[in-house]
């Protein structure tokens, strides 16, 4: 363990690691330092200057706090602990000419600028910044980037802090920007004028500090001052990252990031970052019923009475999409067997074992990769399936990590082994395993929703166990973990739809149901399975109701609701609910509070929000899989689930990353 070293800051004596920085010192000390170009998650540039301290008995000037270390402080002369001084005359004098050189050439565009009420520069010019310039000359303007359509650029607000250069490179792993010039003449520039090709690039919005980069769909629409600030869970992967959902009115306007070190860190991806646009579109926000083969518009009494009509003396199999919260899925599964039915959660035909956690959600937690020596991935492409994941595994393959992938060569922003494509890669590596140091096993759903799914997972299973290795099953979606722990699972699978009479789809929009059966349909928007209903109920999305939703390493998390669903639209537990009451089998709550009270006597662990469970290790029965190649279970990133896929601009993205993987190379 490293020797902890005593400093003064600001007359306060604290002990920290040698090996921080000042700038990090002075944090643990509760003392704030402003900068710009300093990022904890990203590599120290040291550029803007604007971090200045005063270290007492060194040079006689200040130092840049970012890139000093507390080591190569000098003890005083009787061995007393290093002294800096973060207010002193010499470092309010420095930080003010800095100000002042930054405020040399940037424009007065604060009344127009999106950044305004929330920059970095607006806020430390008003501690460090004068009411006039001494500067006459014109102000220096630069031409403004195409970075595609998600960040727009306004590059004469830039102030060369590089932070989207080191984010892109080091995080997102893309070179495609960069910093050219000197002086005056420098300038951030993307190569070859060419339009970002990530699906992390909107953080970039959140670290520029000034108005350089600005988010292109959210541009003009409203203040920081004007929004509703939420804070709650994505669900448009199973990493379950948190965020903060900003509405104005009935509206949402923005999603942004929080701030989770053991799910997302900081960054979220842009399809959580640009949904919201189809929160709003192809809304189902009235019940309708299916007569003569055209749908018509119904009251809740006349649709419920329907629905209960339909589902009365049949075989009924319940459905749970992707997007459905916990307590929807518990409820479906109560109502559905208290009538002699089954529900089922598992609509990509994924072989998850019910009952036993070690297989369908593994041993590790997300931040065990941070640790990993080694990172064997089995038939998942993170990059689509869940693009902060991969951003943590490019970290820990940065930090010396090795990664090895079975499945199809994809770009994953780093470099791994691959050891083949099919099944047999599989096998061979798993009867030579041996034991080794910090292994973290990564299992994608394309490997599981195969016919032998379940040999595949008992093979990694088995693999995970000979190298001493954790496992994690990583999910494409966020209702899964949540439904299988309450055992939404029926005997079969997706085989048991053939023997159904009637199909009560709770929001899974990406299944095929044969004609012939009734189809009672649950969902926000008129998608697929709106086009195959007899009976629809508009229910809420998860910006509209409260939820609990469990995450791929099997963490509970609250989602909370930001604004109310359109029209007649509905929470999914109260459809529900009061579709019980109709069948004459009433629930035993009234409100979401007993519900889940019901839920977490049901399902104890369930109550541990925020905190990951260890699960039983309990291998498979070992069997050998067939012969044929891994698929991903993502083959189009931005259109997975029906807000995606009414939302314009994911349809947009979805045709740029089309274009861009069928453009021919030039030859010359």
């Amino acid at each position: 363990m490293t020797e902890l070293r005593k400093i003064i800051i600001d007359g306060r004596e604290i002990e920290v690691d040698p090996a921080m920085t000042l700038i990090q010192a002075c944090e643990q000390a509760g003392i704030e330092v402003p900068r710009f170009c300093y990022h904890e998650r990203l590599s120290i540039a040291g550029n803007c200057r604007m971090c200045l301290v005063e270290v007492v008995g060194g040079p006689p000037k200040p130092a840049a706090s970012c890139a000093m270390q507390v080591k190569d402080l000098r003890p005083g002369p009787n061995g007393e602990p290093s002294v800096i001084k973060t207010n002193s005359p010499m470092v309010k004098k420095a930080r003010e000419g800095v100000m002042e050189f930054l405020l040399i050439n940037h424009p007065l565009d604060c009344p127009i600028c999106d950044q305004g009420g929330e920059c970095d520069l607006q806020d430390q010019a008003m501690a460090y910044g004068v009411d006039f310039s001494r500067y006459r000359e014109p102000k220096r303007a630069s031409e403004d980037l195409d970075l595609g359509p998600l960040v727009a650029t306004t590059m004469t607000r830039c102030i060369s802090c590089t932070r989207c250069v080191r984010f892109t490179t080091e995080v997102a792993g893309i070179t495609q920007m960069g910093q050219t010039g000197r002086g005056e003449d420098s300038e951030i520039t993307s190569y070859l004028n060419t339009t970002l090709d990530s699906n992390l690039q909107g953080n970039i919005i959140d670290l520029c500090p000034v108005g350089a980069l600005t988010s292109k769909p959210y541009a003009f629409t409203a203040r920081p001052w004007e929004l509703t600030k939420t804070e709650t869970i994505d669900v448009m992967d199973a990493l379950g990252s948190s965020i903060r959902v900003d509405t104005k009115g009935r509206e949402v306007k923005r999603i942004v990031p929080r701030n989770h070190d053991g799910v997302n860190e900081e960054w979220i991806s842009d399809k959580t970052r640009f949904i919201w646009d189809g929160l709003r579109r192809q809304r189902l926000d009235t019940p309708y019923i299916r007569e003569n083969g055209k749908l018509r518009k119904a009251s809740w009494g006349e649709a419920l009475t329907a629905a209960a009509a339909a589902m009365k003396g049949k075989r009924v199999l319940g459905l749970v999409g992707d997007l459905a919260p916990v307590e929807a899925a518990f409820s479906l599964k109560q109502l559905i067997e208290g009538m002699g039915g089954s529900a089922e959660c598992r609509v990509d035909g994924a072989r998850l074992p019910a009952g036993n956690r070690s297989a369908y959600v593994g041993t590790a937690k997300i931040a065990d990769i941070d640790s990993a020596k080694v990172i064997l991935l089995v038939g998942t492409n993170p990059r689509n399936e869940a693009p902060v994941l991969n951003a943590r595994i490019r970290r820990a393959w940065a930090a010396g990590a090795r990664v090895g992938l079975i499945g199809p060569k994809v770009d994953l922003t780093y470099d791994y082994h691959h050891f083949g494509t099919d099944r047999q890669a599989l096998t061979d590596l798993v009867a030579k395993v041996e034991a080794k140091d910090n292994t973290v096993v990564i299992v994608g759903q394309g490997a599981l929703n195969e016919a032998d799914g379940e040999a595949v997972l008992s093979q990694v299973m088995r693999y995970t166990e000979g190298a001493g290795a954790k496992l994690l099953v990583l999910h494409t979606a966020a209702s899964r973990v949540g439904a299988l722990d309450v055992g939404a699972v029926t005997e079969g699978g997706l085989a048991a739809l053939d023997g159904a009479e009637v199909v009560y789809n709770l929001g899974a929009d990406e299944v095929d149901i044969a004609p012939g059966a009734t189809v009672i349909y649950q969902g926000s928007h008129g998608d697929r399975g709106a086009h195959r209903a007899d009976i629809i109920l508009p229910a809420a999305t998860y910006t509209e109701e409260n939820g609990l939703f469990v995450n791929t390493e099997g963490r509970p998390q609250l989602a909370f609701r930001a604004g109310f669903a359109p029209g007649e639209a509905k929470e999914n537990w109260a459809i529900l609910r009061a579709l019980s009451a109709e069948l004459g089998a009433t629930q035993g709550w009234d409100t979401l509070a007993g519900l889940r009270q019901a839920l977490v006597a049901a399902h104890p662990h369930l109550a541990g929000i925020d905190a990951v469970p260890e699960n039983d290790w309990q291998p498979l029965p070992v069997s050998a899989p067939g012969k044929a190649d891994f698929r991903h279970a993502i083959r189009d990133f931005y259109l997975t689930n029906p807000i995606a896929r009414a939302s314009g601009l994911m349809a947009e993205l979805s045709a740029m990353a089309k274009a861009r993987g069928e453009a021919p190379m030039a030859a010359e």
